[in-house]
């Protein structure tokens, strides 16, 4: 995880700039293969049913492992 600094004043541009990627990219990470799933599923098959239930047990796959894909990404960024 992303450790910021005791006091609020001590916050640098680097751990925000740093922060917002890391954000931008689990935002990505989290939305864009359970949509691409859903869609997938919708146009292929024509089943609304089974493209949501597959997008939600990808979307809340990926979810179980937020953290670990966190610290991940804090990594590769610093």
């Amino acid at each position: 995880m992303i450790k910021f600094p005791k006091k609020k004043n001590e916050i640098t541009t680097e751990t925000v700039i740093n922060t917002i990627w890391v954000s931008a990219f689990m935002a990505m990470i989290f939305s864009l293969p359970p949509l691409a799933l859903f869609l997938g599923f919708y146009f292929w098959a024509g089943e609304l049913v089974i493209g949501a239930v597959v997008g939600f047990g990808v979307h809340f796959v990926t979810l179980a492992f937020a953290s670990k894909i966190s610290k991940f990404l804090t990594n590769i960024m610093s």
